[in-house]
């Protein structure tokens, strides 16, 4: 897969935890990562972290993925969830992500099943 066909967004802060970094750093905040293949992608990761929780950024990072995704001609956007994970299941509701499989056994410690999630963005 060639590099352009790669999404990968960062969400930074001022400063690091504990000051980390010094005057004038950035902290990562979260993370999102979407492979493009031709009129369909997936969301390989979204990420946000522990302490920046619950203030929008998880959110932010989908939408800029999805309009990314749109511009570059992706109809069908893909990921897989923890059935467990409601925050984020929650999230990938409210920005019409709908079941449509099921990976048994699919993560590990603990042994959890996956939810197939998708999302239309545009005529096929």
């Amino acid at each position: 897969m060639s590099l352009d066909r790669i999404l990968f967004l960062v969400a930074e802060g001022a400063g690091g935890k504990g000051g980390e970094g010094g005057a004038g750093s950035a902290a990562i905040l979260g993370y999102v990562v979407a492979l493009l293949l031709f009129d369909e992608a997936e969301i390989a990761n979204l990420a946000v972290a522990r302490e920046a929780r619950c203030r929008g950024i998880g959110g932010m990072l989908l939408d800029r993925a999805v309009a990314d995704a749109v511009n570059g001609g992706v109809r069908s956007l893909y990921l897989e969830v923890r059935e467990s994970n409601a925050a984020a299941r929650a999230l990938y509701h409210s920005r019409s992500f709908a079941e449509v499989g099921r990976r048994r056994g699919y993560y590990r410690h603990p042994v959890e099943d996956a939810l197939v999630l998708k999302r239309d963005l545009g005529p096929t």
